[in-house]
């Protein structure tokens, strides 16, 4: 065997045992959400493809047989694993997103269509004229060059422009720097495939652009599981902790800094009268509700669930008058997120905020004198409530 077949060979069994323990520390994680179980499926099919990458190595190194039976059940595997892994990637993509109406059944057949086909048009083809397909040295030629490319270049292109659509209409900076690299991703993996193939063979080139690119959606997964709160996808107390330590986060030039305490009104009753599920549905609600109407508004803030059915809220505005705005914003939004998404009872979020007044006053207190005007908030319109019904 070549020096350059055995490098190569190595070089996949190397990618294969880093996707093999990303897989299996994945599985063993007890909060497996749906994107994670589909970047486990883009895993798998990295796996099994760099496992038929090596089965290739082994035949043009004369380790195996070439034969037209070897050769080309090597290159419908790889082409089966090459389209898997793409397809698998577009679900990931979309999970990622949030695309609504991702899991219907005519959704999903419309996503692996293309590949159907050009499965079937190559099973034909083949059947009716495999020379055409793998040459008398048993090398594939130029037209398996084609279908491999083909299907890849469908889900490729599908996947730019839906991540680059998601990252046009996306506010937050930092989401949208996200959907930016999740679509360039399946890119720069083919022009890795294409240098490999049309410069430098020998070289496992594609291979290791696969796994650096994994590596670096497997550190901002655990980067986000340290950070979010895994309901709500709101930020968490460590993170809320990190961010209010750093001074410059607190103190912004020419603006205030408030912190905003709310929470769901009566929320024990909606856990008892509708179970639990029910209650996390209200959260994640208020949670949704909170980051479309932060968003709208516009200011600088800081996001966070504070725990259990409290959130925080630390904005920046201009003036005081800003807050009182935002509180109202997210009240309609909250009335609006129930009527959409039909919900059976009325979710009513209470707030209460203060402001931090200088360098030395202290986050806990200032969160503290907020708790208890969001309580005031809560009693008042309570009071309210009955006074009204006794009329």
């Amino acid at each position: 065997m070549s020096e350059f077949a055995l490098y190569y060979i190595e070089a996949n069994i190397i990618c294969i045992i880093v996707f093999s323990i990303l897989l299996i520390h994945n599985h063993f994680n007890l909060d497996r959400q749906e994107k994670q179980i589909k970047y486990d499926h883009v895993l798998n099919a990295f796996i099994l493809y760099f496992l038929a990458d090596c089965f290739w190595a082994a035949i043009t190194a004369d380790l195996i047989p070439k034969t037209r039976f070897t050769v080309a059940a090597n290159i419908f595997l790889i082409y089966i694993l090459m389209g898997a892994t793409i397809y698998n990637w577009l679900n990931y993509v979309m999970a990622y997103v949030q695309a609504p109406h991702r899991n219907r059944s005519i959704n999903r057949f419309a996503v692996i269509f293309p590949f159907l086909v050009s499965t079937a048009a190559l099973i034909v083809h083949y059947l009716i004229a495999p020379q055409t397909l793998i040459d008398e040295s048993h090398d594939s030629t130029l037209a398996f060059s084609v279908y491999m490319l083909v299907v890849p270049d469908i889900y490729m292109v599908a996947t730019l422009i839906y991540t680059m659509r998601k990252a046009k209409n996306e506010e937050n900076p930092l989401e949208r720097r996200k959907h930016i690299f999740i679509g360039v991703f399946p890119l720069v993996v083919m022009t890795g495939g294409l240098i490999e193939t049309l410069f430098f063979p020998h070289l496992p080139i594609y291979c290791f652009t696969c796994l650096i690119f994994m590596l670096v959606f497997y550190i901002q997964a655990i980067e986000v599981r340290v950070s979010l709160d895994p309901l709500t996808n709101l930020n968490n107390r460590g993170q809320l902790m990190r961010y209010v330590s750093q001074k410059s986060n607190l103190h912004q030039e020419g603006r205030k800094t408030y912190m905003v305490m709310m929470d769901i009104d009566d929320f024990k009753a909606i856990n008892d009268n509708y179970g639990h599920a029910e209650g996390d549905r209200a959260l994640v609600t208020v949670a949704t509700s909170l980051k479309k109407a932060v968003s709208r508004f516009g200011i600088p803030s800081f996001l966070g669930r504070y725990g259990g059915d409290e959130f925080i809220l630390i904005a920046h505005p201009v003036s005081k008058d800003e807050i009182d705005r935002l509180i109202r914003v997210i009240r309609e939004e909250v009335r609006r997120e129930c009527v959409d998404g039909g919900i059976p009872y009325l979710l009513f979020v209470s707030a209460g905020y203060d402001e931090l007044r200088n360098d030395r006053d202290s986050i806990q207190s200032c969160i503290q004198r907020a708790d208890e005007k969001l309580y005031e908030d809560k009693k008042g319109r309570k009071l309210r409530a009955k006074q009204a019904a006794a009329r």
